[in-house]
């Protein structure tokens, strides 16, 4: 008998269900606060039958925010996320968020301040110059951590997902490729998880005083020679279990340097070009004509971290969260039969809300509509992320076109 539709106790939270809708963003923020079309996208996934829909990344300072489309996760902004959760909540789901910190991933202009991050030097994804983080800095952040932990808490989430992963801050003092710092900070892995080690320390106090769950995201690898390999990234998951998390999500990707590492499929560069707003046209230029060779493509396949997972699943004990190329009945049986005890989807979600409720309803043969031709991630950082086959606006025949090629 499948668990699939069972109840699961992740930490103080019990769950209607394994499913988790993972946190990629939805680009649906507005001046760094939710709006009524994030609010909208996420009750209709808690009515399409998600046992927790997760609302992606929130960061925990200023400084942290790489787009105007994403939450600062502070007071002001409370009330909005109340509304959003007492929604969700009303459709029997529990919702989660996303917190972290982009750490070189941003720009002066959004963060609001010079970007800082684990080591000093130049951040092509922005691009921007980078200031590594001071000592006093690190335990701020840490702080601060915590602190949205509060924060959500009164906004009405059941759960956070610290992102470690990805290359996002915590992920840059943990790889050796953004991590070259010469204090306690850097060098060994001891060293290199000492940060992580201190929010992770803040976020779980703080998760326990507001009986909140907390997951981790962790990249099983970063994806290139000069990034974080799989033995390695095991002894950081024990770290992570060690430390209280109540599960770990399993990923792999640098942002800045591999990102189809992260989401697999054939990216179509030139939509990506034409959703770019002109006053990025620099960058416009570079991805029409470059996008391809820049952006390392990886052809899709259900189920595509499998593999790596299950030495996860094999060298730790507490409760994993499988995330990686879901879109059918039998991929999911398939990953619950390997031992993980939930699972997350996102684009199974952009493409059909209802799709868990399908899942419910129909046997081991339903398949998502979702055909990984990733409109949805070229649209996403610079309008919102929809699927090409329900978009709310016309597609031009240009970007069909391309579509088409990449089908």
């Amino acid at each position: 008998m499948s668990e699939l539709f069972t109840p699961y106790k992740l930490g103080p939270l019990t769950l209607r269900n394994r499913t988790i809708r993972s946190a990629a963003f939805e680009s649906m923020g507005k001046d760094f606060g939710p709006t009524e079309q994030l609010k909208d996208y996420h009750v209709s996934v808690a009515r399409g039958g998600v046992g927790m829909t997760t609302v992606a990344y929130a960061s925990v300072n200023r400084s942290g925010v790489s787009f105007n489309k994403q939450l600062w996760l502070r007071p002001e902004i409370v009330p909005g996320l109340r509304d959003m959760t007492d929604a969700i909540h009303a459709e029997g789901a529990a919702a989660g968020i996303q917190i972290g910190h982009c750490g070189n991933m941003t720009h002066w202009s959004t963060a609001g301040c010079f970007p800082v991050g684990a080591s000093t030097g130049f951040n092509l994804y922005s691009p921007t110059f980078v200031r590594g983080m001071r000592r006093s800095e690190c335990e701020a952040f840490a702080k601060d951590f915590g602190r949205a932990v509060r924060t959500a808490h009164e906004a009405g989430f059941d759960s956070v997902e610290v992102h470690a992963g990805h290359g996002y801050l915590i992920s840059q003092f943990l790889s050796p490729y953004t991590n070259h710092r010469r204090d306690e900070y850097g060098g060994s892995l001891q060293n290199r998880m000492r940060f992580m080690r201190m929010c992770l320390e803040e976020v779980v106090e703080a998760a326990a005083q507001c009986g909140m769950a907390v997951l981790v995201k962790h990249n099983m690898e970063d994806g290139f020679k000069s990034g974080i390999q799989i033995p390695e990234s095991i002894e950081i998951a024990r770290e992570i279990e060690r430390l209280g998390a109540n599960g770990i999500v399993l990923t792999s990707g640098f942002v800045s340097k591999a990102p189809m590492a992260v989401m697999r499929g054939r990216i179509p560069t030139k939509t990506m070009s034409y959703y770019m707003p002109w006053k990025s046209w620099p960058q416009k230029i570079v991805i029409n004509l470059f996008g391809n060779r820049m952006i390392r493509q990886y052809d899709f396949e259900e189920c595509y971290f499998l593999e790596n997972a299950k030495k996860f699943r094999a060298a730790l004990k507490g409760p994993l969260v499988y995330v990686g190329g879901l879109v059918s009945r039998e991929g999911i049986e398939k990953v619950l039969d390997a031992g993980f005890d939930l699972v997350q989807m996102a684009r199974a979600l952009v493409n059909d809300p209802g799709f868990v409720n399908k899942l419910r309803d129909g046997d081991l043969t339903t398949r998502s509509g979702c055909d990984h031709r990733d409109y949805c991630m070229a649209r996403m950082y610079s309008v919102d992320m929809q699927c090409c086959h329900n978009c709310k606006e016309p597609i031009p025949e240009k970007i069909w076109c391309e579509l088409a090629k990449i089908k």
